[in-house]
């Protein structure tokens, strides 16, 4: 019986936020009118889908140890490559939109990627701090984006493209589609792969996994160029969402993507988080959210509460690892 107690305890401890989910869900469905609506939550997903996709990638790079704070310009800025691009192609009578924007896609990986080789570059080449780097290139990228568009909205995309953002196979959502497969991909990486164990031991000692053998700059590298193009793609999901590009989408939502990771037991310190631990955080906050909203809890409550979800994850993990180290 003793032992029973024992194992129910520690599967509370390694559960801490599955458990304060199931929570805080219970109380808003009692007290939120309208949220345990099928169209409801549908909508939780959908809304997650856009920050979550980036939040996998950004899970890979706290693990690693570094941060990255222009993903949110790199979502202004593929969506307006894609819509651009589709328009000039079309322009010059190169392609319809129909398939432009397809290459208008490709080219905004593209050039996401570039941006996380450069970013991963500066910090294992000058050593950098990637905080630094990415505050910068966010400054950088946001500006490239306002002079690609000159401004304003770019509206020069396909129906069928609304599908990626707005689309539902059956009752659901193509973006929470995504959103699980872009999960069980990084889960496979992060669990099961050569590389995944890389950016454990690069997160937890750098040296000590430079010394095993272990690429410790193609390694961080890598991981700068995950977020980056999962960024690209959370972008294009966003413009095709409202069928439009702006260079100030994507604003702000690095501060959710990265609370995102730290409600989900990742360690800013590096080398502890798990990607489970992200769908967890994904899902908490966008229920968070959806039930501030429902019961019309004022925007600046909503910036305190978010400011003190990542404030409180983080004690808890700090809580956390001070025992496991005591113990």
């Amino acid at each position: 019986m003793k032992t029973k107690s024992v194992d129910i305890k520690k599967i509370l401890k390694s559960n801490v936020m599955e458990v304060v989910l199931l929570i805080i869900t219970i109380i808003i469905a009692f007290t939120a009118t309208g949220f345990f609506t099928s169209s409801n939550l549908l909508g939780i997903l959908r809304s997650s889908a856009l920050k979550g996709v980036i939040a996998f990638g950004m899970t890979m790079v706290i693990i690693c140890g570094e941060i990255d704070l222009s993903i949110s310009s790199t979502v202004a800025l593929s969506g307006i490559i894609t819509a651009l691009t589709a328009g000039k192609l079309e322009a010059l009578g190169i392609m319809p939109l129909a398939y432009g924007v397809i290459a208008g896609m490709i080219l905004a990986i593209i050039a996401a990627a570039l941006v996380g080789v450069f970013n991963g570059y500066l910090r294992t080449r000058f050593n950098i701090p990637t905080f630094i780097i990415t505050l910068a290139m966010m400054n950088v990228l946001y500006g490239a984006a306002a002079l690609l568009s000159k401004g304003f909205p770019l509206t020069s995309l396909p129906a069928w493209y609304n599908v990626l953002g707005a689309g539902s196979i059956g009752p659901v959502p193509v973006p929470a589609i995504i959103l699980i497969f872009i999960f069980i991909v990084v889960h496979i990486i992060m669990s099961y792969t050569t590389f995944g164990r890389s950016v454990y031991a690069v997160g937890g000692n750098p040296e000590s996994a430079r010394l095993s053998g272990i690429n410790v700059k193609k390694v961080k590298i890598l991981v700068m160029v995950g977020v980056q193009v999962l960024a690209a793609l959370g972008g294009i999901m966003c413009s095709s969402q409202v069928m439009s590009a702006a260079h100030n989408f994507g604003k702000g939502w690095e501060m959710d993507v990265i609370a995102s990771v730290i409600i989900g037991g990742a360690s800013m310190n590096g080398g502890i988080g798990k990607v489970r631990g992200t769908f967890v955080g994904i899902i908490f906050l966008g229920i968070l959210l959806n039930g501030m909203t429902l019961m019309n809890v004022s925007e600046y409550i909503q910036y305190i509460v978010r400011g003190g979800l990542i404030l409180g994850a983080v004690l808890v993990n700090a809580i956390q690892f001070n025992r496991s180290g005591e113990a």
